[in-house]
């Protein structure tokens, strides 16, 4: 029995449960609460026998009772968290469950609804736990309610309790069934319900949950409908969210500020920012005064579009008072700028106007100066976001731990690393990622795969950025098969390849010669259907081409532009650079005036290659006649190249 309802004892009967927050004056109430449960248990079923169970249990823990009169314990409120605890510590009696059923609805009636719910919330966890329906606990609050307005209360809570639980499809269930009670959650609950069916993408489910809360009489409101229209516009669906929002007026409910600013606030961010700012304005003829929320939105819009003076003629137009969103969002401008000096100006500035930075703002600045990369600057505002008791959040330490693998500072990167986890943050699948890539890029495979069984220890599984990374590290230190290893242990693992999966392990296969292997790879590619791009011919083109196998790049190269891929500036060169290393300049040429054609102009790369052809045809003087060679490529296309120029500058 004590093994069975172990369970008791961590979930519903710990020493610092809510049982311990009963205030004494309301233990005369919870006295007879235990005293009546008693006077029940007492009159049950001899066969059952639970007075004599409680007698055993109760002498087991060391009280010292008598089962005729068990009152003399005295019930003060430390000996009735104790017989609580101790009881439920050992069985899971149903008369025992009746008596807490019971005890819930005298909390609720003396006003102690939080302590109620704490109770509400653990009867829960051991339901879900026992698969114990939720019928049956609504079954017992019915049985032992007294109080009709009492009852609604409590099913309300427990409704809400299964939502806490994130077990959403029992707190409907639940709801469907109290209406045989003919009973109904609280307006609140109903609406937590609704945002928790949106949450998991139950549209229709909400939309039907909405028409029996209708027509058991409660009234729709702005509110209700704002989170549908917030669900449309999260997914996309403008002109759905657009259109509810209009059909409110005909429900008798008048849009107000925040249902505007749902839609607005999407349109800022699919950069729609002249529809959005015709919506602000036409808002504001309608009488409804947009909030520091609603501008602060369209602020950041145009912030983040590029567009800081016109963020600056709403802020001045609407005389928003400057705020700490508003600051962000220019911050965040002018960090992805570059333009640190101002935006440090801007973060100083803040303080003068008694604004306090929060999280992001440090975030964000810190972020600029990573990416300047002024690391110096970044950990002194790091200090001072320490300094000031601001908690660092995950997106914080990512970007120092990134910044610091860049500049291969892996000691400080996993020093931080160690830090957010000793501080009670959980690195994220992008931390993880980015430490990896730090030490696969200096070669130390064996670091990079001590976290990646870290990750998994943690509850995070390798993504395929994970296995690009590992594969890319593999493949520049020549353990292309250990590479193509991985690539299977990904397709096992249930996770597609993609597009730099593929061409890393092509790069490193034809490095090695072995075309063969690399062909078999870009046939897997299709039967995946990823299609190769111009960087994953490039891999394969330039392993024909350090192979001197020019027949069989210039049929790739064919092939390529067949089905339409355009070749870039390093394709070119790639082939040029091959024809040219055995000798033929007219290849070469021809190769040159295609990519002029497409727009293309040689490069310094484009010259070396005719450099080393003109050398392999043992002319005097290679540099000048290559030189004179692409001049006269690019005389054909009316663009003019000064030879003397360009020999002085190399």
């Amino acid at each position: 029995m004590k093994a069975s309802f172990s369970v008791f004892k961590k979930l519903l009967c710990r020493r610092k449960t809510p049982f311990k927050r009963i205030p004494s004056k309301n233990l005369a109430s919870v006295s007879s609460c235990l005293l009546e449960s008693q006077h029940i248990i007492t009159h049950h079923s001899e066969e059952c026998n639970p007075m004599a169970m409680i007698k055993s249990v109760l002498s087991e823990r060391c009280w010292n009772i008598n089962p005729d009169h068990l009152c003399t314990i005295g019930l003060n409120e430390s000996n009735v968290i104790r017989v609580l605890t101790d009881l439920f510590d050992e069985s899971l009696d149903a008369e025992l469950l009746k008596s807490v059923c019971k005890m819930i609805h005298i909390l609720v009636s003396g006003n102690m609804n939080h302590i109620a719910v704490d109770i509400i919330l653990h009867l829960v966890r051991i339901s879900c736990s026992k698969e114990v329906s939720e019928g049956s606990l609504l079954k017992l609050f019915y049985e032992t309610h007294s109080d009709r307005m009492v009852l609604q209360t409590v099913c309300s809570m427990l409704v809400h309790c299964y939502i806490k639980e994130n077990e959403v499809s029992l707190a409907l269930e639940l709801t469907c069934r109290m209406k045989s009670f003919n009973l109904i959650p609280s307006v609140g609950v109903c609406n937590l319900l609704l945002k928790a069916l949106l949450g998991l993408d139950q549209l229709d489910l909400a939309w039907d949950f909405l028409d029996q809360m209708l027509r058991q009489g409660i009234s729709s409101n702005v509110s209700i409908v704002s989170l549908f229209i917030g669900k449309y516009c999260s997914k996309g669906h403008l002109l759905s969210a657009w259109t509810l929002l209009m059909d409110m007026k005909n429900f008798g409910i008048k849009p107000d500020v925040v249902a505007y600013t749902i839609i607005i606030d999407s349109l800022c961010k699919l950069s729609c920012l002249r529809e959005a700012t015709s919506m602000l304005f036409k808002i504001t003829r309608l009488g409804i005064s947009p909030d520091s929320v609603l501008l602060s939105s369209v602020v950041e819009g145009y912030c983040k579009a590029g567009k800081p003076k016109e963020a600056m003629n709403v802020i001045n137009f609407f005389n928003l008072k400057p705020n700490i969103f508003v600051y962000n969002s220019f911050i965040s401008k002018l960090c992805a700028d570059g333009d640190m000096v101002e935006a440090s100006m801007m973060f100083q500035e803040m303080f003068e106007l008694g604004l306090l930075p929060d999280c992001v703002s440090y975030t964000t600045i810190i972020g600029g100066y990573c990416k300047d990369p002024d690391m110096n600057r970044a950990f002194q505002y790091f200090g001072k976001m320490l300094k000031c008791g601001i908690k660092p959040s995950v997106t914080t330490y990512t970007l120092l731990i990134d910044a610091c693998c860049r500049s291969e500072d892996l000691e400080m990167a996993e020093c931080l690393f160690h830090k957010m986890i000793a501080e009670g943050l959980l690195p994220d699948i992008v931390t993880y990622n980015t430490i990896i890539n730090g030490y696969g890029k200096k070669g130390n495979l064996h670091k990079a795969f001590m976290l990646v069984d870290m990750m998994r220890s943690a509850g995070i599984f390798p993504d395929v950025t994970t296995y690009n990374i590992i594969i890319d590290s593999l493949i520049k230190r020549g353990f292309t098969n250990e590479a193509k290893d991985i690539l299977d242990e990904l397709v096992r693992r249930g996770i597609s390849p993609d597009m730099v999966t593929f061409t890393n392990i092509i790069c490193g296969l034809s490095k090695k010669g072995d075309f063969e292997e690399a062909f078999l790879v870009w046939f897997y590619m299709s039967e995946n259907d990823v299609k190769p791009d111009v960087v994953t011919c490039s891999a394969l083109l330039n392993g024909y081409c350090r192979a001197r196998r020019m027949e069989e790049a210039n049929a790739l190269f064919v092939k390529m532009l067949d089905v339409g891929l355009k070749p870039d500036l390093v394709l070119y060169n790639t082939l040029i650079h091959g024809f040219c290393s055995i000798g033929n300049m007219d290849e070469a040429c021809n190769l040159v005036a295609m990519m002029i054609r497409n727009g293309i102009l040689p490069n310094i790369v484009t010259h070396r290659a005719f450099v080393l052809g003109f050398e392999k045809k043992w002319v005097d003087n290679p540099i000048e006649s290559a030189a004179l060679k692409l001049q006269k490529l690019l005389l054909r296309h009316d663009i003019h190249f000064d030879v003397d120029d360009y020999i002085a500058m190399l």
